[in-house]
C-alpha cells in the first residue's frame, strides 16, 4: 500500500505541479478568459487516464492465463523504462518546466481555443497515462486490488492537496530535495515491479528458467504473514524468486541509483548561466524546483 501511494504521490504531485503553472501564469498575465479552455483539457487528460486503467484492469481480465501473464510482463516492462526515464528527465529539467510550459502556453494562446485545450491536455495527460500504468504494474505484482488501489488514491489526494496549498501560498519545501528521494524510492519501487515482470513472462513462456529458484525463504517469511504482505506491498519483496529476476532487479537497481543519486558535475559560471538565471525572473520567482511554484496571489 506505502508503495502505490508513492506512486500516487510523487506522479500526482508532478501533475498538480503542472497544473498551477499553467493556472497561474494565466491569472498573473490577467487571461482569466483562457481558463477554461485549460481545465478542459486537464479533465480531458484525467478522464482519459482513468479509462486506460480501466481498459488495463478489466481488458485484461478477458485474457486467457499465458496471454494474462505476457500482456501483465510486457506492461511492467513498459511502464519501468517510463517511470526510470521520467525521474530522471524531472531532475534534469525541473528548474527550466516552469519557462518552457509557459512558451507553450502562450504559443497556444495564440494559435486558439483548441490549441490551448491541447496543450494543457498533453501536459497532464502524460503523467496520467503514466501514473495508470505505473499503478496498474504494482497491482499486479502485489497481487492485491484493494489495498493498493487505496493507497494510490490517498497518494494522488495528497498530492491534489499539495498542488492547492502551493498556489495558495501556504505550503513551501524544497521541491529538489523531494523530487530525488522519493525518485529513490520510486526506483525501488520499480525495481520490485521489473522483477515481477520477469517472473509473468517466464509464466507465459517467453523466459526461462521459472523452477530455477535464487533462494526459497517461505518458511521464514511467509507469503501470508503481515510481515510479508509488508515486504510485498512496500518493496515488492518475493521469499521464492528466481535466478532471472533476482539477476534483473540487482541490475537494474544498482546502476540505476547510482546514476541517479550522484551529484553533477559542477558546470563553470558563464554568461549563458547568467542569462539562464536571470530569465527565471521574468514572469516570477523561477529559482526552480527549490521554491516550487510562484506562491503570491494575483486577485
Amino acid at each position: 500500500m506505502f508503495a502505490n501511494y508513492l506512486i500516487g504521490l510523487r506522479e500526482g504531485l508532478e501533475a498538480s505541479l503542472i497544473v498551477c503553472i499553467l493556472i497561474a501564469y494565466l491569472v498573473r498575465t490577467d487571461r482569466r478568459d483562457k481558463l477554461l479552455p485549460v481545465w478542459a483539457g486537464i479533465t480531458a487528460a484525467v478522464v482519459l487516464s482513468m479509462a486506460f486503467g480501466a481498459l488495463l484492469q478489466y481488458g485484461s481480465a478477458q485474457l486467457s492465463f499465458e496471454a494474462q501473464e505476457a500482456l501483465g510482463g510486457t506492461l511492467s516492462i513498459a511502464a519501468v523504462c517510463l517511470v526510470t526515464w521520467m525521474v530522471f528527465w524531472m531532475r534534469r529539467t525541473a528548474r527550466h518546466l516552469r519557462s518552457e510550459l509557459h512558451g507553450k502556453l502562450d504559443e497556444a494562446i495564440a494559435l486558439g481555443t483548441v490549441a490551448l485545450v491541447t496543450t494543457a491536455f498533453l501536459a497532464v495527460g502524460r503523467e496520467g497515462l503514466e501514473t495508470a500504468l505505473f499503478i496498474w504494474s504494482a497491482v499486479q505484482a502485489t497481487g492485491d486490488g484493494v489495498r493498493p488501489l487505496i493507497g494510490a488514491a490517498l497518494g494522488l489526494l495528497t498530492a491534489a492537496l499539495l498542488g492547492w496549498l502551493f498556489y495558495r501560498g501556504a505550503l513551501r519545501i524544497n521541491l529538489a530535495k523531494f523530487f530525488t528521494w522519493t525518485g529513490a524510492l520510486l526506483i525501488v519501487v520499480a525495481a520490485g515491479v521489473l522483477a515481477y515482470g520477469v517472473h509473468d513472462l517466464q509464466e507465459a513462456g517467453w523466459l526461462p528458467g521459472l523452477h530455477n529458484l535464487a533462494f526459497d525463504i517461505s518458511g521464514t517469511v511467509p507469503k501470508d504473514s503481515w510481515y510479508g504482505t509488508l515486504l510485498k506491498g512496500i518493496l515488492n519483496f518475493q521469499p521464492d524468486p528466481t535466478v532471472l529476476q533476482v539477476v534483473v532487479w540487482v541490475a537494474y537497481l544498482v546502476p540505476t541509483l547510482y546514476f541517479f543519486l550522484r551529484r553533477p558535475a559542477a558546470r563553470p559560471a558563464g554568461p549563458v548561466a547568467g542569462a539562464e538565471a536571470g530569465a527565471g525572473t521574468g514572469t516570477g520567482p523561477g529559482t526552480g524546483p527549490g521554491t516550487g511554484t510562484d506562491h503570491r496571489r494575483q486577485s
